[in-house]
């Protein structure tokens, strides 16, 4: 079992209850998916790009990503209906625990000028999305063989209808965010 997970186990189902008076154990909030998503619209041009990246997230993730289509046309950036613009991956279980703890030690601290996360990023659901602006903030990515960084999206899909709730279990797990 991953570190983080044990803590969620451990004492963070705990302060939960206490905290919020929750009664039911299906009550509690956790964490239920993590989504990453990586844009990359030269990938149209670029076979080569698109096996760089897809080979890159891969290694951030641990998982292959599935490719996004186009679902309608864009004259404007000459996107046809079908075309790849992005990378998805899902992760769940064990992997997602893996990379949300490589996320919180590793990745955040090592962004330029991080200051800590916005609160003001959970939609009212309570999930939270992050945007980084390189995906190179990664330990496991060479940033000599990654070429030019590409955002990435993070999005924390929480079981809890309450986003004050989803706060406090990403605060207890770990997640910098900012001071206010």
């Amino acid at each position: 079992m991953n570190r983080l997970q044990e803590k969620y186990e451990k004492e963070v189902k705990e302060k939960l209850v206490k905290e919020f008076n929750l009664k039911n154990v299906m009550a509690i909030p956790q964490i239920e998916k993590v989504v990453v998503n990586m844009g990359a619209g030269e990938m149209i041009k670029n076979k080569e790009l698109k096996e760089k990246l897809s080979n890159d997230l891969a290694t951030i993730t641990g998982q292959k990503p599935s490719v996004r289509l186009a679902k309608i046309s864009i004259a404007t950036f000459g996107v046809r209906r079908g075309m790849p613009v992005g990378l998805s991956v899902t992760l769940r279980g064990e992997r997602m625990y893996d990379f949300l703890d490589k996320l919180f030690s590793l990745a955040l601290p090592r962004l330029r000028d991080f200051r800590g996360l916005p609160l003001k990023s959970f939609d009212k659901k309570g999930n939270y999305t992050i945007g980084l602006s390189e995906h190179t903030a990664f330990p496991e990515i060479d940033v000599a063989k990654a070429g030019a960084p590409h955002g990435i999206e993070v999005t924390l899909v929480i079981k809890s209808s309450d986003p004050e709730k989803s706060k406090k279990l990403l605060e207890y797990l770990g997640m910098p965010f900012e001071k206010a």
